[in-house]
């Protein structure tokens, strides 16, 4: 039905990572959950009043809220569209992210209140109805809610979408608590005994699980989550391909919302190369990356010494020793500044986001083991840290 639908009403339905497309694709999966949602409302809170089961009426509840937060989700991606203006020059594309944290705290409301409920049935247990209608109002419920988890993890993968990749969980779990509710009105048709208490609580357990797994996956990016290694790699493949270029570092991805990503980085340039033919490269270079990758990109220029033996020696030498202490070191910038009676290294030695070795004792040693192969050499090193790794 989606694909039909996005033939139909999305124009270059494929173009995933166009602003538009991705508008279009996050209000039609939002209008149909709205529909499928209320419609789950509709016959599990009949199913429910009939049979008198707490856990079917709960389950009723979250669809309800569920239809609640897809309007949440409609509005997101409707303000996340928005141009950017003079107090949001990036755009309001994170709006997206909050949409999707506002929908998992809803998810984590209910949670609560159907624990709440169940922990009442539980002390206070009450006869449970059960007919063929009944039975096959969940079925159904069952179904619809796993065909709408399969949409929405689908597109939400292709669009990048965080808010619908957390719709996605939420309908799995959904169609799980479901379920548990089908096999335990069964259970009860079949043997009398009551267990509509315990299911109600083992639903409100799936339902907070899955809105604190949602919680953190739309909290991660509003809080400054690194890039993933597959667009890290991209960008590494698209620099170091260009000719001219020597080498890469202090990848820096600023991501706005989706569609909205910033990235800088230092490019290794030839030192005696002509300046307006490297200048020229770089700004060849930034426009490949904004039309493959969708991103606005800021090239720095790092002219490094090349063909010189004695700095390619130099520099080997520290590396060699550099991976002696830990394999995940790298070094950057490297400069030999020559002297009558010692000579300096001049570099950035580059450490992984979160290193826990000391940066003046991890300095220390390396400076000792370059000195146990020559004691004129002395080691200027600034220590950066990685904002994003391969």
């Amino acid at each position: 039905m989606v694909t039909f639908l996005a033939k139909k009403f999305i124009p270059n339905y494929t173009r995933y990572q166009d602003k538009q497309v991705r508008e279009k694709y996050g209000s039609l999966c939002s209008i149909l959950g709205i529909f499928w949602n209320l419609f789950l409302f509709v016959g599990k809170y009949t199913a429910g009043m009939l049979s008198g089961s707490i856990a079917i009426v709960a389950d009723a509840m979250n669809s309800l809220s569920d239809a609640g937060s897809s309007i949440i989700t409609l509005v997101g991606f409707k303000y996340a569209g928005r141009k950017p203006d003079p107090d949001h020059p990036f755009g309001h594309g994170r709006v997206e992210y909050v949409s999707g944290l506002i929908v998992s705290f809803l998810v984590l409301l209910m949670g609560f209140e159907l624990f709440k409920e169940s922990i009442g049935k539980i002390r206070n247990p009450q006869p449970v109805d059960s007919s063929p209608l009944i039975w096959g109002i969940l079925l159904a419920g069952i179904l619809v809610k796993c065909y709408m988890a399969y949409y929405n993890r689908a597109i939400g993968n292709k669009i990048q979408s965080a808010a619908m990749r957390a719709t996605a969980t939420d309908s799995f779990s959904d169609a799980v608590s479901t379920g548990v509710v089908f096999v335990c009105t069964m259970f009860a048709n079949v043997t009398k005994v009551n267990l509509d208490g315990w299911c109600g609580l083992f639903v409100a357990g799936l339902v907070l699980y899955a809105g604190f797994g949602a919680v953190k996956e739309t909290m991660d990016p509003l809080l400054g989550q690194p890039p993933t290694k597959e667009f890290v790699d991209a960008i590494y493949e698209i620099v170091l391909n260009r000719d001219g270029i020597l080498g890469m570092h202090d990848l820096v991805v600023h991501d706005y919302g989706p569609g909205r990503v910033m990235i800088s980085l230092h490019a290794e340039v030839p030192g005696d190369g002509d300046m307006f033919e490297v200048h020229d490269t770089i700004d060849l270079l930034e426009n490949e990356l904004k039309q493959k990758l969708g991103c606005e990109a800021t090239i720095h220029m790092d002219p490094i010494v090349v063909g010189d033996e004695r700095t390619d020696r130099l520099r080997n030498l520290v590396v060699k020793q550099l991976k002696k202490i830990d394999e995940q070191l790298s070094i950057h910038d490297f400069r030999v500044v020559p002297g009558v009676t010692h000579t300096n290294l001049v570099f950035d030695l580059l450490v992984p986001a979160g290193y826990k070795k000391d940066r003046d004792e991890l300095v220390d040693e390396l400076q000792a083991r370059v000195q146990k192969k020559d004691a004129t050499l002395f080691l200027a090193v600034k220590v950066d840290e990685a904002y994003s790794t391969r």
